[in-house]
């Protein structure tokens, strides 16, 4: 077990180190939050730093990482490296600079700050994109929870149940309601107030899986240096697609989308690091517990991959859960596997509304106006998920995903140095942007559902690709604009 205590502890160290550096670089200050400034009851509301943490962390923490990492896993424990490693210098920086740029202006919507620091064109094209990832993450959020909570009901009360009841079409219908309401009521109605109930939940899922791999002598976790050599069971190769497969475990540009929502709720810049870079190292260790649980339940990769196809991620969190925990103990995890999905659904369709009214200037505090944006977006969604194949919308969220990280990764370093900060600084985010920017071509480029090039064309055009995006940003921030830049002060936003 000395690799999944060393990744784990790696986790916690870089919360207090790297997350505390990234602090430093932004230089928070004790300017008036948005909701400070102008509560509206409605999307700007003052909360607890840690209820903001928690909802945070659960509108993040989707399906990404519990199927992702468990996906991820059939490439053995090399996964726990992109886990770490992507979470601390990838994720945690992403996560923290979206939700502290938004708050920086007035709670605005990633879309609208893309926009601001790589041009009129992009904004435009991230108004797109967000609001089509969005409707995505809430359709494939919905489907997905929908399914468990049909199997779930069906293993333990099926016999006493009308079939109505046991369908997933009836618990889609129910899921896609309670959006419909997470989206149009105050964010402290609903969201504030299940969230600690799922967040419950989530802690045991998390505690007890984990546990029981630890403390039962018949499950043996495999360690890093005795699995170098291991390939994924159907020929996958580890670039660039285990970097997109796990996901929301490692960086996800999805969380870009609602740390805006939470930026809205914040008292203080102190809070930033706990609420943003905190909820992503936790969404970390979470999917490193997911992952080391697929590998050891199952005993390899192989076994994993073949549950994996047999039953579906579904299926092998169910199994895992009812094996690890027995019944009660798995009926409380797989809540807690559901909440993931639902508080991500839900926060995605208000994250859309929120994204079409600062595209169009549309003033949320109205019933009205609030209802004529929130209905037409639930009933897209209800289309789409009784429609579409579930399988085929998640790759395409799962590309979609890692290509909105890359540019709010590029905008957060434009960000870095245009408000003076030290201009190397500003590789913390470029680095990660070039990483990511090679991963997103790499991959489409290689996917079935992108163009099914060669790995001989995909690399070298994937790696060419980041290293010019790299080269542009360096000339134009660092070179030609070197002394183009704001002096940080209470009103640079």
């Amino acid at each position: 077990m000395i690799t999944f205590f060393a990744c784990l502890v790696l986790l916690l160290v870089g919360f207090f180190t790297y997350g505390k550096l990234v602090e430093k670089v932004f230089r928070i200050d004790d300017r008036p939050t948005p909701a400070v400034a102008h509560p509206d009851g409605v999307d700007f509301v003052p909360m607890k730093t840690w209820r903001i943490f928690l909802i945070q962390l659960l509108n993040i923490a989707g399906l990404g990482p519990i199927y992702g990492a468990l996906a991820g896993a059939c490439w053995g424990p090399v996964v726990y490296l992109w886990i770490v490693f992507g979470t601390i210098l990838g994720g945690g920086v992403h996560d923290f600079l979206s939700g502290m740029m938004s708050e920086r202006h007035d709670g605005a919507s990633i879309s609208e700050i893309v926009g601001m620091y790589l041009g009129k064109v992009m904004k435009f094209v991230m108004r797109i994109f967000s609001v089509v990832l969005l409707v995505m993450v809430g359709v494939n959020f919905s489907v997905g929870p929908a399914r468990l909570i049909s199997q779930l009901i069906s293993e333990s009360f099926g016999a006493s149940l009308p079939p109505m009841v046991l369908s997933t079409t009836f618990w889609l219908v129910l899921v896609l309601l309670y959006y419909l309401l997470a989206t149009f009521l105050p964010v402290d109605k609903i969201i504030g107030k299940v969230y600690p109930f799922f967040g419950i939940c989530l802690i045991i899922m998390a505690v007890g899986i984990a546990g029981m791999l630890i403390l039962k002598p018949e499950y043996s976790m495999p360690e890093l240096w005795e699995s170098m050599g291991i390939v994924h069971p159907e020929g996958l190769p580890k670039w660039a697609m285990m970097f997109v497969t796990v996901a929301c475990g490692a960086i996800s540009g999805f969380h870009a989308t609602q740390s805006p929502m939470m930026a809205r709720c914040m008292t203080s810049e102190k809070e930033g690091r706990t609420v943003f870079y905190g909820a992503m190292v936790s969404e970390g260790v979470i999917a490193l517990i997911w992952a080391a649980a697929g590998m050891t339940f199952y005993n390899g990769v192989g076994a994993l991959d073949a549950a994996i196809n047999a039953m579906g991620q579904g299926g092998v969190v169910y199994q895992i859960s009812t094996t690890l925990m027995g019944s009660v103990g798995g009926v409380l995890a797989m809540i807690g596997v559901i909440a993931c999905p639902i508080t991500s659904g839900d926060t995605a369709f208000r994250s859309a509304r929120l994204t079409i009214s600062d595209w169009f200037h549309i003033d949320q505090s109205n019933v009205v106006k609030r209802a004529a944006l929130s209905v037409p977006l639930l009933a897209v969604g209800a289309f789409i998920a009784t429609s579409l194949d579930f399988n085929v919308l998640w790759r395409y969220f799962s590309w979609s995903n890692q290509t909105l990280a890359m540019l709010v990764l590029w905008a957060g370093a434009v960000f870095l140095h245009k408000y003076g900060f030290p201009a190397m600084c500003s590789l913390m985010a470029a680095l990660p942007a070039t990483f990511m920017s090679a991963v997103s071509v790499t991959y489409i480029l290689q996917a079935e559902e992108g163009f099914r090039l060669s790995t001989s064309i995909a690399y070298p055009v994937g790696l060419v690709c980041a290293g010019l995006c790299l080269g542009i940003f360096v000339w134009r921030t660092l070179i030609v604009h070197k002394g183009d830049v704001l002096k940080p002060a209470a009103d640079n936003a």
